[in-house]
């Protein structure tokens, strides 16, 4: 039997995503988003949500555009600050020690030491309610080689190792062993028709 839990946000995984703006003169800040996540496939696009107190709120609506970073567990620490202080109040690269990279493809930076970037332009802003949510076109997806399987260029979700938040908790993860290959676990109910 399942016991009633009332509305919460709740969904897991929910990853760790560190979100890369400049400020208008140009100051780069990386903030954690509590609500991320892929929001279209064809354009590839990726939802963040932040409230408008944030630093970040006000970068993304003055640069059109954002990053998103993967920590890899390596960076808990450096993650997680980015999450709990305030860009207003503390360089956050200056204090973790983190590189702000210049994206390519858009006005943010990235953080250099992350092993998976998303560059993105702002596509869509929808109010709903305390935060907001960027909806940004995905122009590229950077990693580094290292977390490459060969000869694919596919990215090992196992050599990113990436962080995974549990809100009703307030803890970090990371992912598990394999269990099966997508598409094809499935199969067998196929033939029961």
């Amino acid at each position: 039997m399942k016991k009633s839990l009332g509305a919460r946000p709740l969904l897991y995984p929910s990853p760790v995503c560190v979100v890369g703006t400049y400020d208008a003169v140009g100051k780069p800040n990386a903030a954690v988003a509590a609500w991320a996540g892929i929001a279209c496939s064809s354009p590839p696009c990726i939802s963040v949500s932040f409230r408008k107190q944030t630093q970040t709120y006000k970068n993304i609506l003055h640069r059109k555009a954002f990053t998103v970073s993967i920590p890899s567990i390596s960076r808990v620490k450096e993650a997680d600050f980015f999450g709990i202080a305030s860009g207003d109040e503390y360089d956050k690269f200056a204090l973790t020690g983190l590189t702000p990279a210049q994206s390519q493809f858009v006005d943010a930076p990235y953080v250099e030491e992350f092993p998976l970037v998303l560059e993105c332009k702002l596509l869509q802003t929808v109010e709903l309610g305390l935060h907001t949510m960027f909806v940004g076109e995905i122009l590229d997806v950077k990693a580094d080689e290292a977390v490459l399987t060969s000869p694919d260029d596919a990215v090992s979700i196992q050599k990113v190792a990436p962080l995974i938040y549990a809100h009703d908790t307030r803890e970090y993860y990371t992912i598990g062993r394999f269990i099966a290959k997508a598409f094809l676990a499935g199969r067998d109910f196929f033939s029961k028709k």
